[in-house]
């Protein structure tokens, strides 16, 4: 099949999606799914393997973040419901005021992101910025749209995540100057993210019924209900938030220090994975919020058992897209924007970046954009020095940045959460991590210009 039909069908599918969505309302898990059949008939897929690669798309997909979202959903459930998200929220509140808060939890964010993965630690914090969100009486995007945004940013440019440190291992880069260089101009770039997303919250979204559900007014500080314990102190909350990423990282350290016949490392490698530090966290929350505070079992049960249909319209949406962006990528879509693109003979840096934003629009995972785009610069980066080699891969990393939607298990999981509707959120998400991604390449062409 031709480029340009591959790329005509890739580009029909997009549009038959948003249609299916934003005009006839049809559920974005069915609307995936049939548009995941039709790129799969239109491209040639054989027909005995399309319902095969459709679901390795959302198994694999949700073999990574099933269990996560849905332990995140019953700590968030047991924080919301002990009134901690709150209390920590208002002492936030009372001493920074709401402008400066929003601020700290932006900079909270992107320290948060440096070790964790992005769908990881973004569940991990929508407990406190629902609890915000109450307190503050505004909408949790006004927290959670910037908080994201970094997290994004810091999880395609950084070596502690997958794409970056797989393509500093295909293009030979040094990894110490790829943190380094990664760090200094991710943060330019979570600043831009940070007024970009401050102007669009200048605006009202309308919200899910299931996020406004979660949204009823904070109770006044102070104020208790009769018979209820009195809301647990904020550094308890807080440390709750911190541990799983704290075990998630001592994970990776140790993984990376200790012998491998280490016992301690064996130890580490199993509670420093994602799922199992948040079922760690989860039983501490459940015994400092709950058991200690008077609940019984019957409610500790009914709340996380109530989390769990609010988490599966997530899960099922984010498994969807991972289909098709699966059905996207066996079509040869992919292949056909980078050989289209290789033909344009663009300077490297530039050539870099737009063919990971391409890669990374046409089949929605950031880390395959990355992989792929410095899998086809190999050659190209031979004649470079180490510094350039460097700049090279930060701007395939920051082309995996922009351009999160439909197709991106992560464009749902942030909408979802927020409770925006997928017109809003290409509105937003999309817009803010294409501002940013953008944003991060011009910075890197202008070091590679003084460099």
């Amino acid at each position: 099949m031709s480029t340009a039909l591959l790329l005509t069908i890739a580009t029909a599918s997009i549009f038959i999606l948003l249609l299916l969505v934003i005009k006839a309302k049809v559920h974005p898990f069915v609307s995936l799914l049939i548009v995941s059949l039709l790129v799969a008939l239109a491209t040639g897929i054989p027909t005995d393997k399309i319902m095969e690669v459709i679901m390795s798309g959302m198994g694999n997909l949700l073999g990574h973040i099933a269990i996560i979202i849905v332990l995140g959903a019953m700590l968030g459930a047991v924080i919301e419901a002990s009134g901690g998200a709150e209390s920590l929220a208002q002492r936030f509140s009372k001493s920074l005021g709401i402008k400066r808060t929003i601020a700290a939890l932006t900079m909270a964010a992107f320290i948060l992101g440096i070790p964790v993965f992005f769908e990881v630690g973004f569940i991990i914090v929508i407990p406190l910025i629902y609890g915000f969100a109450k307190v503050a009486r505004v909408s949790p995007i006004k927290f959670g749209l910037p908080m994201a945004g970094v997290m994004l940013t810091v999880h395609v440019a950084l070596p502690t995540h997958p794409g970056a440190a797989a393509a500093a291992g295909i293009l030979h880069t040094d990894m110490g100057w790829l943190m380094l260089l990664g760090i200094a101009v991710s943060i330019p770039v979570g600043a831009v993210g940070y007024y970009v997303a401050k102007g669009m919250n200048r605006r009202n979204y309308q919200l899910s019924v299931e996020v406004l559900e979660n949204l009823q007014l904070a109770k006044p500080e102070g104020v208790v209900e009769k018979d209820q314990p009195k809301p647990p102190g904020a550094l308890t909350i807080a440390g709750l938030i911190v541990i799983p990423i704290l075990l998630i990282v001592l994970g990776t350290v140790s993984h990376s220090v200790l012998a491998e016949d280490s016992v301690l490392r064996k130890v580490m490698t199993v509670i420093g994975t994602p799922p199992i530090a948040l079922l760690i966290a989860l039983a501490l929350a459940a015994w400092l919020l709950g058991v200690r505070r008077g609940w019984s079992k019957d409610k500790l049960e009914d709340l996380t058992g109530r989390a769990i249909p609010g988490s599966a319209s997530v899960i099922l949406v984010a498994g969807a897209g991972g289909a098709f962006g699966k059905v996207l990528v066996e079509s040869g879509v992919g292949k056909a924007l980078a050989v289209t693109l290789e033909t344009l003979h663009l300077p490297l840096v530039p050539a870099a970046f737009i063919l990971s934003l391409a890669l990374r629009a046409s089949q929605g995972s950031a880390t395959v954009a990355i992989l792929t785009t410095s899998g086809l610069l190999t050659s190209a980066v031979s004649g470079v020095n180490d510094m350039e080699r460097v700049l090279v891969t930060l701007a395939a990393c920051f082309g995996g940045l922009g351009l999160s939607h439909v197709n991106d298990a992560g464009f749902w999981v942030v909408t979802r959460y927020l409770g925006l509707s997928v017109a809003d959120g290409l509105k937003t998400w999309t817009v803010l991590t294409t501002i940013m991604g953008i944003t991060g390449f011009a910075l890197t062409w202008l070091l590679w210009a003084f460099l």
